[in-house]
């Protein structure tokens, strides 16, 4: 079983906790972990922005990466979210194992 950590920012804890109840849920995570508020600098269309954003990190599996992504886009109101998915080298044999059975082995 492979796992990643995926993350991603909401405009807002309201959003935050919609995307990660949901993916619960649907056992596409086995926990997200919101983070509190950050500020974010960047460059959209040309132009430098700031914003206010709140982290999610979702532990979930390699195998259903492809329906984590397509949930988050489903219900995240940013045009372009950030959804990026860092691979989990290693960690607690138990918690990585506890990981694999709160999330579906198969979608569809």
């Amino acid at each position: 079983m492979s796992a990643l950590i995926v993350v991603t920012n909401a405009p807002n804890r309201d959003v935050a906790l919609k995307i990660a109840r949901a993916l619960i849920e649907r056992k596409l995570a086995a926990c997200v972990n919101i983070l509190a508020e950050c500020t974010s600098i960047y460059r959209w269309k040309g132009q430098l922005e700031t914003a206010a954003e709140v982290p999610l990190l979702i532990k979930t599996r390699a195998a259903i990466y492809d329906d984590v992504e397509a949930a988050i886009k489903s219900l995240h109101p940013y045009e372009l979210p950030e959804i990026v998915a860092v691979p989990i080298e290693r960690g607690l044999p138990g918690y990585l194992e506890w990981i694999n059975a709160e999330t579906v082995t198969e979608i569809g």
